[in-house]
């Protein structure tokens, strides 16, 4: 008897979030999802569902290794993920109005100092610990 194992590679995911004036749970100014679980690898497109959106990643909330980004308004924008740990993500237009994403990747890092000594708004500071609540 012969027995033939084959190992599939793991490939990577492509990942979609909506840029949205309104989610499904009726919070205005949204990511969706909010919270984006990914793998090195991944691919996290950011799609401009409703108008007036971009997504960028936020200074000095991203893993170190990591490199920054920013899209344009109403254009699309794909951020492959390159380290493990946390990215805060924002749409500059709403960032007051608390329009923020977090990326988690892996495991090794320590979400309580994730928004230690950043300056972001207070919409978007409640929305990151809620985020930061659930993982």
């Amino acid at each position: 008897i012969i027995i033939l194992f084959f190992a599939s590679a793991v490939s990577a995911a492509e990942i979609e979030v909506k840029m949205l004036n309104k989610g499904s749970d009726g919070e205005k100014m949204v990511f969706e999802p909010a919270v984006i679980i990914a793998n090195v690898g991944d691919v996290v497109t950011f799609l401009p569902t409703d108008k007036g959106h971009m997504a960028a990643s936020m200074k000095g909330m991203i893993p170190e290794g990591a490199k920054k980004f920013k899209g344009k308004t109403n254009k699309k924008v794909s951020y492959e993920i390159t380290e493990e740990g946390l990215y805060g993500i924002k749409c500059t237009p709403h960032m007051a109005n608390g329009m923020v994403a977090i990326i988690v990747v892996g495991s090794s890092f320590e979400k309580e100092k994730f928004l230690e000594g950043k300056k972001v708004s207070k919409k978007a500071k409640v929305r990151f610990e809620d985020y930061l609540s659930q993982f």
